[in-house]
């Protein structure tokens, strides 16, 4: 190449996958690429804080920041109940109009997602979502697929079913979820799939919303929650990742005049933020402990008044920097979130609430890296409780920092960022080889 390969990055609309593709742009920039990122509408500004270029999907009437921001909180508040739901129970309450509410994503944004990579022309496009977009696959580049889900994402016989937070010996239930899952999502697939064949792509499996990539599939699931597939994914093709955690700024921790016990941080993402009656329920209990808070509440901070002294919120928090200095990690099981304390060798108790949080909490459980509790199904004293055992499992956080030096010795942002160019690379030659011919 005459030019520093120019590499698209597209991530769905949530933080975590946005902030994710960061750290793998960051390594791709360092060695010498030019990552860019194209946003959804109410993204702007957040990849060019890290230095990257960014193409905008245009807004009309109906697509603005703010409408966008309007339907979003309207439709996280309908569903706010379903969070309390088993995951089975979730299927028609919320992971069904969840899928619709993405292929209207899709399909809005099709024609314009197709302008700007003919305005890019890039060499390689990344993306991160649960769902294809025509354009992407037919673009003149090759496109890579990022997992930035649970490993569930990819089915094989011996993984449990994506979204199910099952484990893998327990046939009945992931057959029983499996039949629910393809029942309650067959209309919003054959809608997708009639999408799809407007567009020139064939129609994929009942139940599959994105395919493989024929290039190259980074998987976000470091060894220690894995599970034994009986299929291997093929290894020139599918590439597992020890986490992909950015550099993110260093945080200085605030001063806490009630406490100087351990530091344990609480964040539900940007979603679970809108659950300020679960937040004050727990900081409640938080005020009882000997041990100091940082709290994330998203855009919610005047919903909370008379904060105990051992607690800050705050709106925003450089999750990794302030993950390194934790002792816990509550969260609601985001892959991110999860990788962060994996990679920083944190313990994790989670709250899950929807989609892959089910299966990431089944991980931290079953690995023994992590304690689970049920959104509406605890006392006080059982969080109290549970936090005071994470605290002080020493075998736990023997377990955790063996993880931690696999998952740093194997940095997962500098394997995707080489794999990615090598991908590049690869169609450049062949390209070569076919004009000679």
């Amino acid at each position: 190449m005459t030019k520093p390969p120019t590499i698209a990055f597209f991530p769905e609309a949530s933080f975590g996958a946005a902030l994710n593709c960061v750290g793998i742009a960051q390594k791709l920039k360092e060695n010498g690429a030019n990552p860019v990122f194209i946003c959804h509408a109410g993204f702007t500004g957040i990849f060019a804080e890290y230095g990257f270029r960014e193409y905008h999907l245009p807004q009309n009437a109906n697509n603005n920041v703010g409408a966008i921001e309007d339907y979003w909180q309207e439709f996280i508040n309908t569903h706010l109940p379903h969070f309390n739901l088993n995951p089975l129970d979730q299927l028609p309450a919320y992971v069904t109009p969840t899928w619709e509410a993405i292929v209207d994503t899709a399909i809005t944004a099709e024609e314009k997602l197709a302008a700007i990579l003919e305005r890019i022309d890039p060499d390689a496009i990344v993306l991160d979502n649960v769902v294809m977009f025509p354009a992407i696959a037919k673009a003149r580049c090759p496109w890579i697929r990022i997992v930035s889900c649970a490993e569930t994402e990819i089915p094989d016989p011996n993984v449990p079913p994506y979204l199910s937070g099952l484990s893998p010996g327990d046939d009945a239930a992931c057959k029983t979820f499996k039949r629910a899952y393809l029942q309650h999502t067959r209309s919003v697939h054959r809608r997708y799939n009639e999408f799809r064949k407007a567009h020139g792509l064939p129609a994929l499996p009942a139940g599959i919303f994105l395919e493989t990539s024929p290039t190259l599939n980074l998987l976000l699931s470091p060894r220690s929650v894995r599970f034994d597939r009986k299929l291997p994914l093929p290894e020139d093709k599918f590439v597992f990742l020890e986490g992909c955690v950015r550099l993110e700024s260093a945080y200085e921790l605030p001063r806490f005049p009630a406490s100087d016990g351990p530091l344990v941080y609480m964040s539900f993402g940007s979603l679970g933020a809108i659950d300020t009656d679960l937040i004050k329920r727990m900081i409640d209990v938080f005020a009882t402990i000997p041990a100091r808070f940082l709290v994330n509440v998203g855009g919610f901070l005047e919903a909370y008044r008379d904060i105990p002294n051992n607690v800050h919120l705050g709106d925003w928090f450089p999750q990794p920097s302030v993950v390194e200095q934790a002792a816990l990690f509550i969260h609601h099981g985001g892959n991110n979130s999860f990788c962060e304390a994996l990679f920083y060798g944190v313990p994790s108790l989670i709250l899950p609430y929807c989609w892959d949080g089910h299966d990431n909490a089944q991980r931290a459980e079953a690995t023994g890296l992590g304690h689970r509790i049920d959104r509406k199904d605890w006392s006080n004293e059982f969080l109290r409780h549970k936090i005071s055992v994470l605290l002080s499992d020493v075998d736990m956080r023997h377990r955790l920092v063996e993880v931690s030096r696999q998952m740093n010795e194997n940095s997962g942002t500098d394997k995707a960022a080489h794999k990615i160019l090598d991908s590049v690379q690869l169609e450049e030659n062949v390209w070569a080889s076919t004009a000679n011919q």
